[in-house]
């Protein structure tokens, strides 16, 4: 027998830059925000006007928001560039666009809290590139991942040079985008497009509870682990290392920190144990 939730996300009330979203459905449920894409009809297809709303968003979490839930509304978690909004543009303005994505899966991120993506439907070029900048992703049997751009004779924009070729491999990537292939949600959950597989219809349930979970770190840790962790990815061994070092200490050192290893020494924090 199914229960109902005991705490439903709640629809945003704050007003402010999130109450002026239009494509973008933001509710929330205690620290926690959920920001839905919101253009069904177009797969949730990122023109420029969703772009700005994203970034909107991203720079203006609330205070008080230790995590964020991100999805997408109807059948598809996002196709990718509104392609409509591409043929007329010439080199200057294709620059200023893609530096426009750029800017704001920078902001999801390298933003201050964690991000958990909601997958299923299409995640499709940008909508990819997007899923990419979150730093969980929660994938249903749905799901389904290409990078078309070979085969419509562009290139990706949205940053994901850098973050899906590092999931995925430069290999994968470029079979993927010469060929046109796709993936479905078993190969991306094997290739680590998604880090968890779940029945249809249990993507956003999973990733609340994942949120929720993340919203209890330390908020100290959590931004250590999402800012600091990935650049020290791309740093030389010693120079990782000693940046390593400098952040364990300054985590460490926070007060929270503390009291969560007192916590453990005393006995009253769960010890590790296996699910």
């Amino acid at each position: 027998m199914t229960h109902p939730d005991p705490h439903p996300w709640q629809p945003w009330q704050g007003g402010g830059a999130l109450g002026a979203l239009t494509l973008l459905e933001v509710a929330e449920r205690g620290p926690l925000l959920h920001l839905r894409l919101a253009r069904p009809a177009k797969r949730n297809s990122i023109n420029d006007a969703l772009l700005a709303e994203l970034h909107t968003a991203f720079v203006h979490l609330p205070r008080g928001t230790r995590a964020v839930v991100l999805s997408g509304a109807g059948e598809h978690f996002c196709a990718g560039l509104d392609l409509s909004e591409v043929s007329e543009r010439n080199v200057a303005e294709g620059m200023a666009h893609s530096r426009a994505w750029h800017a704001c899966f920078d902001a999801i991120q390298y933003g201050p809290v964690p991000v958990v993506a909601v997958l299923h439907g299409a995640v499709v070029g940008g909508g990819l590139e997007l899923a990419a900048s979150a730093h969980v992703r929660v994938a249903e049997r749905s799901t389904f991942y290409a990078l078309p751009e070979g085969t419509r004779g562009i290139f990706v924009g949205g940053g994901g040079s850098v973050r899906i070729s590092r999931l995925l491999g430069v290999a994968r990537m470029t079979d993927l985008m010469l060929t046109g292939r796709v993936l479905d949600a078993e190969e991306g959950h094997a290739l680590a497009l998604a880090t968890y597989l779940v029945d249809e219809g249990q993507g956003l349930a999973r990733a609340t509870a994942l949120a929720e979970k993340i919203a209890s770190n330390a908020p100290l840790s959590n931004y250590a682990i999402t800012q600091a962790l990935p650049r020290i990815a791309e740093l030389a061994p010693a120079e990782g290392l000693f940046m390593e070092s400098l952040i364990s200490s300054i985590a460490q050192g926070d007060e929270a920190a503390k009291e969560r290893v007192r916590a453990f020494l005393a006995g009253k924090a769960a010890k590790v144990a296996r699910s």
